[in-house]
């Protein structure tokens, strides 16, 4: 297939859960996006042979009667992979549907899927760093999009590609910004580690201060007002510290639970690849993974000073 630079496979799954090795797809929808505009869509449900987790009904709320009459993904990949030919497909968070997409061939074709991948979210996360969230809802949101997602494969699929010229052309913006800053980059490094010294100077500076007007308040200070109208106050509170054995029955019950205790995510996935928890357990985890998340980092070493050593003799 001949492919056009302007033409892109938007596409989203939903699936029985979250892990592409064992789950499967129950529902696949895709765009193509030719020069900004919709001018093809594919959709169907698909009968995965197996049970749908309740984590994954609560977020799409597709259930085993609505797939138990529709094709299998053996008898519908050949048409899947027809309509996405080798554009470049185009996903929130793509990793997770190419995944999915990707065992399926693997496992009915014995071929991989090699287009390339456009990351949605990522390029949200490049454009607006500064956004409290990065999903779906917000990216739509941010652009102005009229949507209606509900977490169906086809609602979201048409949301994200009214919003992908947009957002696209933003991020090719920045990334031709980006290219242009290459052969400057160990200047930049030292901007940035210039500017990161100054953060760190400042955020001390800011600590300093508020130990003092601490001191000022302990001392019966009174509120201070500035003259741009922020207040400086001051007020106490008590606190505990709490047993996690002995309350997490009552969190249980509580409706916010999700609120009062912060998964360690990190620990989680050690623990379900650990080989000395019990296989029920790691099912149990399984369970309670929701999303499948590609993250990207730069780390910056402190450096090692050489110190001179004195001798004597």
């Amino acid at each position: 297939m001949r492919k056009s630079k302007n033409t892109f496979i938007v596409l989203d799954v939903e699936t029985t859960g979250l892990d592409f090795t064992k789950e499967k797809i129950i529902e696949f929808a895709a765009v193509k996006l030719k020069n900004g505009k919709i001018v093809e869509e594919f959709e169907t449900l698909i009968n995965p042979e197996q049970e749908i987790r309740y984590s994954s009904y609560k977020i799409h709320g597709i259930t085993k009667e609505m797939v138990e009459n529709q094709p299998t993904m053996k008898e519908v990949l050949p048409k899947i992979l027809e309509f996405i030919g080798d554009y470049p497909i185009v996903g929130h968070n793509v990793i997770f549907d190419y995944n999915f997409l990707n065992r399926a061939s693997e496992e009915i074709l014995g071929v991989q899927v090699k287009n390339p991948r456009l990351d949605s979210q990522q390029m949200y996360k490049e454009v607006f760093p500064e956004e409290p969230s990065h999903g779906l809802e917000a990216l739509m949101t941010r652009l102005n999009v009229e949507f209606d997602t509900r977490h169906r494969a086809m609602a979201d699929t048409v949301g994200l590609a009214k919003a992908f010229p947009k957002l696209k052309k933003l991020y090719d913006q920045k990334f031709s910004w980006q290219l242009a800053q290459i052969d400057k980059v160990p200047y930049l490094f030292e901007r940035y580690i210039r500017i990161q010294n100054a953060i760190q100077v400042m955020q001390s500076e800011l600590a300093d201060l508020k130990s003092v007007f601490k001191v000022y308040f302990e001392n019966s200070g009174e509120d201070v007002i500035a003259s741009t109208g922020e207040t400086l106050t001051y007020s106490s509170k008590i606190g505990y510290i709490y047993d996690f054995d002995i309350i997490k029955e009552a969190i249980e019950e509580l409706e916010n639970s999700a609120k009062i205790v912060k998964l360690n995510n990190g620990l989680l996935d050690r623990m379900i690849n650990s080989h000395n928890v019990d296989e029920s357990i790691k099912e149990k985890l399984r369970e309670g993974r929701v999303k499948l998340a590609e993250t990207h980092s730069i780390t910056i070493h402190k450096a090692i000073k050489n110190e001179e050593c004195e001798t004597t003799s």
